[in-house]
């Protein structure tokens, strides 16, 4: 399996805005290893939908995954009680 490319939409910038900074780099630290496997290992299929999340301590990453054209695309990324997924 080829790695996958990596994109937020526009809205993920002003969830970014939000973070600590020392959150953010773990955030993207975890995002950044979605490009090797969209469906890490505790990932949860959200029900009714075609997109996954995952943890980064107390946030939540919201993305979907795009196989054939070896795409993520970040969707949400927001502290556990923002997140209603």
């Amino acid at each position: 399996m080829g790695a996958y490319k990596v994109y937020f939409r526009a809205s993920v910038e002003k969830d970014f805005a939000a973070i600590p900074k020392s959150d953010l780099r773990k955030i993207l630290q975890r995002i950044k290893t979605l490009a090797e496997d969209p469906r890490p290992s505790g990932c949860e299929n959200l029900t009714g939908q075609e997109r996954y999340r995952v943890r980064q301590g107390r946030y939540r990453i919201v993305y979907s995954v795009q196989d054939k054209e070896l795409t993520v695309w970040v969707v949400k990324v927001g502290h556990r009680k923002d997140v209603y997924c």
